[in-house]
């Protein structure tokens, strides 16, 4: 097949307006899932331990409030195989309606919930069983999204087409930490009586954009050519197990690099340990979140630059000079924060997300080159959700209790450390398949392993 510009992976011509639909949907989809998914991160570090766990004390109150976010982690699997099941038989835009709508209710609900004070126990059952479910949506997301739009890109600018739906995640935690700066502005008691809520239930407006959004999108040219020759594979879990291990086990460590690092952040570790009145630093609540909408920028800002990395450089490169940076950015954060200053924070925290965007934004491309197309939904997904519990599911728990434990950061620092390295490990690993064909006419070529040493995976 001639490689046109205009071409899709299965050689069917898509016109610009076909692209900047297909781009627009994932970003706008991907950046309503996730701002659903971060306010309540944050919200744990902020004031959910007081309002749901207050019974257990002030120190493990934040703990199991910090446990609630990387529950959510623990079902992901559930919703990658679920996904992946429906993704690889009956197509990529189905899941992707699916989750967005079941994200929108888990959340719009935790905006409604009544406190511990209130019902007493119910209150945190209730708000684990929300939290499972954002967990079920987010893990079925990600594949769908990506999936959509480096399947419907030129083989030469997937790297960039693929970074649409990754940078739905910094603007969602651009949106998030901006709407909670907003309601925190009357102050701490207003933010814990009411102000918490509001951003939860503006999830119903989100939402409803998002659906418009995506339903105007054509299904993925790969799985469109895949149904119409009777090509979807029976049980992609098994096929993707029975010949794949190995590489989802490589593939999944690439992302717990970057996630472990990341939910410094996204999952409230930094807003609670800069604004703990307590602590060494005790910033303002609305401060502090406006330095994490300042560092969600530079966060969006290097999530595309490494998209664009990845078209010139490789995928490969691309990550390893991210981990580089993203090691630098571990090593500077808690000197930074731990001086008290909010422009110092706001500087640790750019500094971070030069080498987290650098990680993230090649992404999917990477994977999505990584298996085959008739169980590639499946191999994305899992891989994925699999990363996000090695890497993010925890590590705000684990950070806090080696605060706890330690009174110091250094613990933390060099745990964030080790991660980067597991991360850069497990990149080295793997040869760089920039450009492979992605239709089912090359399913061969696809499922020769990627993993330096093996000849099959």
């Amino acid at each position: 097949m001639t490689d046109h510009p205009g071409f899709t992976p299965t050689g069917t011509i898509a016109t610009a307006a076909d692209r900047r639909r297909v781009v627009f949907a994932t970003v706008v989809g991907t950046t309503v899932e996730w701002y659903d998914f971060f306010i309540y991160a944050s919200a744990a570090g902020l004031v959910f331990a007081q309002l749901f766990f207050a019974p257990a004390g002030e120190g493990f109150a934040q703990i199991l409030a910090f446990i609630t976010v990387g529950i959510s982690f623990l079902f992901r699997p559930l919703g990658a195989f679920l996904a992946g099941h429906l993704g690889d038989k009956y197509g990529r835009r189905l899941v992707l309606m699916l989750t967005l709508i079941l994200m929108g209710v888990a959340t719009t609900l935790v905006g409604l919930l009544p406190t511990f004070e209130m019902i007493g126990m119910a209150a945190p059952v209730l708000l684990i069983l929300l939290r499972i479910l954002q967990g079920i949506s987010a893990g079925g997301e990600w594949g769908g999204a990506v999936l959509m739009a480096v399947e419907h890109a030129p083989r030469a600018r997937r790297g960039i087409f693929g970074a649409s739906p990754q940078m739905g995640v910094p603007l969602g935690l651009l949106l998030a930490s901006a709407v909670l700066a907003i309601v925190a502005l009357p102050g701490q008691e207003w933010f814990l009586a009411w102000g918490w809520r509001i951003p939860f239930l503006l999830s119903v407006v989100l939402i409803l954009i998002g659906y418009y959004v995506r339903r105007r999108v054509e299904e993925s040219p790969v799985f469109t050519e895949l149904a119409e020759r009777k090509e979807q594979t029976r049980m992609p879990i098994v096929q993707l197990f029975r010949k794949h291990t190995p590489l989802v086990i490589i593939a999944a460590l690439v992302f717990a690099g970057n996630n472990a690092v990341g939910y410094m952040t996204t999952g409230g570790y930094v807003q609670r340990y800069a604004t703990d009145p307590a602590g060494p630093v005790g910033l303002q609540t609305s401060d502090v979140l406006w330095a994490v909408t300042v560092s969600a920028v530079s966060w969006l800002l290097f999530t595309a630059v490494g998209g664009w990395m990845a078209d010139r450089l490789g995928r490969r490169n691309t990550y390893i000079v991210g981990w580089i940076l993203q090691l630098v950015g571990v090593v500077a954060l808690f000197p930074l924060v731990n001086t008290g200053n909010v422009v110092m924070l706001g500087l640790g925290l750019v500094i971070l997300t030069i080498g987290l965007g650098l990680t993230y934004g090649p992404q999917a491309a990477l994977y999505t080159e990584l298996f085959p197309a008739s169980i590639r939904f499946s191999g994305v997904s899992i891989s994925y959700a699999i990363g996000a519990i090695a890497g993010g599911a925890f590590a705000p728990t684990i950070a806090q209790w080696i605060v706890q434990v330690t009174g110091s950061t250094a613990g933390v620092t060099w745990y964030l450390a080790g991660m980067t390295l597991i991360g850069l490990a497990a990149t080295l690993l793997l040869r760089d398949r920039s450009g492979i064909p992605l239709g089912p006419d090359h399913e061969q070529e696809q499922a020769v392993s990627p993993i330096y040493g093996l000849a099959k995976a």
